[in-house]
């Protein structure tokens, strides 16, 4: 009850956005409209949240973010209230306090998935936050010195030229420097059918506009690279999830769905992949070509993680297997050496290669030269190859780290993979307590933050899943923020058993 009404706000329960990021939504509109009035005492969380019949700990979360925000405040034994203008104006009055109560009205256009995130990304960058949330490797692994050498070099050497267009295919020095490159993985092609891109992200929305059209669709693991489900959602092509196992796609589901639907298109990342550092086995590599070739569907193989690994076997990439053209390969070096400096490569065969390049063309004209030749040059000095040795060895240290935190804090029941590589731990919370998405606004609070794992997810399951990069911070933080986890995991839980019988949404 609110001074005498419910206290109604219109929940989407099928919306991706999670409840607790409508709640915060709907209170935040009805403060700033003026329909909640400063001073006005809001519901306890119990009582809101056996109203709504949701969660308490979505009630708790949105409650905690708004006041982080400003829009309310917390008195000990008296309540949440609405807080004074944050402008330090007075309220609009645009209704009396006696008469507030949040009306059902007609339904609000959802908000977008990546808005969620933007949101959850914003806080994780709060200051004293230990943040696990990123998708690269920490900036002190970045050769900053030696880029600054190189990028003087190629102004010495070439003048204006390094600041002129290059060919939209790329500057071909680069390009038969990336054929050298990949041909130690045992990838055979010539230097034309390098393509050379502002990065891998663009290296994969170039494959994805070249061969798959407006509501046709691509499959891909379930989980998958966040990335990729943003492409196909701008896009608007369809994305269909193929359940995993622990060597990858499960090729059964994946067949039975091509038979039925005929994609266009199939995503999957064989190393090290995104979010769960799964490693796909060479048996299964072998199959899923075979399957592309029977059913004469491409294969989009992201290799950006194929040499972050410090120990166990290296797998040959899809590429290296692949002896009809059915395999495109998108990798680059935007996080194995410079991610600012945009450099990424698809390795295509005809006719592919020419439909890749016109879409190039037609997006950025060309990648800049500057960058080309100073990347060029760095991979010519062997730069590449020192760098990951070194990083590869600071990776290893930082996932022990990370595994012997995680065994440390992490509640009882709690499960993860051990990766052979890769910057990810891939995290289970217990069903004994709050998902992923309830846990978040606390485990901000605590100070630290992590990717939330039904993001990753083309349904939106995996509520119990997050994702934790040990890349990003060196173990002493990795230890801190471990302990930070299980802290606000233990917080919530207490709550969350008084409340366990009632509808989790």
């Amino acid at each position: 009850m609110l001074n005498g009404h419910n206290f109604m706000v219109p929940l989407d329960r099928d919306s991706e956005e999670p409840i607790y990021r409508q709640l915060i939504r709907h209170i935040r509109a009805q403060i700033e409209g003026g329909n909640l009035l400063p001073g006005t005492r809001l519901p306890a969380s119990r009582d809101l949240a056996r109203q709504l019949n949701i969660s308490r700990i979505s009630v708790v979360n949105a409650y905690a973010e708004l006041r982080a925000e400003g829009y309310l405040s917390a008195h000990a034994g008296r309540g949440t209230f609405v807080a004074g203008d944050r402008d330090g104006n007075a309220a609009p009055q645009t209704t009396n306090a006696n008469q507030v109560q949040v009306h059902h009205s007609a339904p609000e256009i959802p908000v977008a998935p990546d808005r969620s995130l933007r949101e959850m990304l914003r806080l994780a960058r709060r200051p004293g936050v230990i943040n696990f949330s990123h998708g690269a490797p920490p900036v002190e692994f970045m050769p900053v010195g030696l880029l600054k050498d190189a990028i003087n070099t190629v102004l010495d050497r070439d003048g204006s030229k390094a600041l002129s267009y290059e060919a939209a295919e790329g500057y071909l020095p680069l390009r038969a420097s990336v054929r050298d490159y990949v041909s130690a993985f045992g990838i055979r092609c010539t230097a034309d059918q390098v393509l050379i891109t502002g990065g891998t992200q663009q290296a994969l929305d170039l494959v994805v506009q070249a061969l798959v059209s407006e509501g046709d669709t691509l499959v891909t693991e379930n989980p998958s690279y966040l990335g990729m489900l943003d492409i196909a959602r701008t896009r608007r092509v369809q994305i269909h999830g193929v359940p995993m196992d622990e060597d990858g796609i499960r090729l059964d589901m994946l067949e039975n769905y091509v038979l039925d639907n005929r994609p266009r298109l199939i995503y999957v990342m064989p190393t090290f992949h995104n979010p769960t550092g799964t490693v796909m086995p060479l048996h299964r590599r072998r199959q899923l070509i075979n399957l592309a070739q029977e059913y004469n569907i491409p294969i989009l193989e992201d290799g950006v993680y194929n040499e972050f690994r410090f120990e166990g076997e290296s797998l040959p990439p899809l590429k290296a297997l692949d002896e009809t053209g059915i395999v495109i390969h998108a990798s680059g070096f935007t996080k194995s050496l410079l991610p600012g400096m945009r450099i990424g490569y698809v390795i295509a065969s005809r006719p592919h290669y020419e439909r890749l390049v016109r879409v190039k063309q037609a997006a950025d004209i060309s990648t800049p030269g500057l960058n080309q030749r100073a990347i060029h040059l760095m991979l010519e000095r062997g730069v590449l190859a020192q760098q990951l040795e070194r990083n590869n060895r600071e990776l290893r240290r930082r996932r022990d780290a990370a595994l012997a935190a995680a065994a440390r804090y992490l509640p009882p029941g709690a499960r993860w993979n051990t990766p052979q590589g890769g910057l990810y731990l891939w995290v289970e919370l217990p069903r004994t307590g709050p998902t992923a998405s309830e846990l978040y606004v606390t485990a901000i609070q605590m100070g630290v933050a992590y990717a939330i794992g039904n993001v990753f997810f083309t349904n939106g399951s995996g509520s119990y899943r997050l994702r934790i990069n040990y890349a990003a911070q060196p173990p002493a933080e990795i230890e801190e923020g471990m302990k930070r986890l299980g802290r606000a995991w233990r917080e919530l839980a207490c709550d969350y058993a008084d409340i366990s019988k009632e509808p989790l949404l």
